[in-house]
């Protein structure tokens, strides 16, 4: 410990390099912990895209969402990864007047699934037997988990849809399950009425996922962030997310 001739002195160092140690330490492990959190982000969403290719490549009813984005891609001829960031964008939109605040997590989820999705569908050949079809449907479920956990323990902020979710949660103090189950319906229904496939795989997603993620995201789970980085994130909790 440093001493010093006169008692002011004395104390201000005292105090000073414990204060200055901390602050060091804290730099020193800040870095790997946010390298670890930009890996899982990205890692969790080209996963995500790439499960959701090939739930869609199995021809048994992909997710909710992408019922919708097959629809819209059977309406307009635009890949369905294209479509989804279209999608993705304009849900970003309703975040305004719900005064939602993306972070780095809302805005690669936009893009860097769409991508992934449409990468992976272009290396699947066709699937036309169900010994190759229900492989690939299941794989794609287990694998969306495993993304889930992945992108959401980043705490980069949430995904555009969960954001819509938790906003509504806020304004209108419906509860998540409520919420999440009415838009998950309405794009549904609307994506069916566009073209896109409702099959068995949109159930076992739907009854599935919550499980699923819930288990990844305790594998997955980050030391828990600070009360500032999760204002930074602007993400709702883990729980939140997931409850149906």
């Amino acid at each position: 410990m440093y001493r010093a001739t006169s008692t002011t002195g004395e104390h201000s160092l005292s105090v000073t390099k414990p204060r200055l140690t901390a602050r060091l330490r804290g730099r020193l492990t800040s870095q790997p912990r946010l390298t670890r959190r930009l890996l899982q982000l990205y890692a969790g969403l080209a996963l995500y895209g790439a499960s959701s290719a090939l739930m869609v490549a199995a021809g048994l009813g992909p997710e909710p969402w992408n019922v919708l984005n097959q629809g819209l891609s059977e309406l307009t001829g635009l890949s369905i990864g294209t479509v989804s960031i279209v999608v993705g964008a304009a849900v970003l939109l309703l975040w305004i007047p719900l005064r939602q605040r993306p972070g780095l997590g809302t805005v690669s989820n936009v893009f860097v699934c769409g991508l992934a999705m449409d990468a992976t569908l272009a290396f699947l050949p066709d699937a036309h037997s169900l010994a190759v079809r229900v492989p690939l449907l299941v794989a794609g479920v287990l694998l969306n988990g495993a993304a889930t956990g992945l992108y959401i323990t980043a705490a980069f902020g949430p995904g555009p849809r969960d954001g819509l979710m938790t906003g509504l949660h806020r304004r209108t103090s419906r509860s998540i399950r409520l919420i999440r189950t009415s838009i998950e319906v309405a794009v549904v229904v609307t994506g069916f009425l566009l073209g896109g496939t409702v099959g068995v795989g949109t159930v076992l997603y739907a009854l599935s996922i919550g499980p699923l993620a819930q288990f990844f995201l305790r594998r997955f789970a980050a030391p828990a962030p600070t009360a500032r980085s999760v204002v930074a994130s602007g993400g709702p909790s883990e729980q939140a997310i997931l409850q149906r």
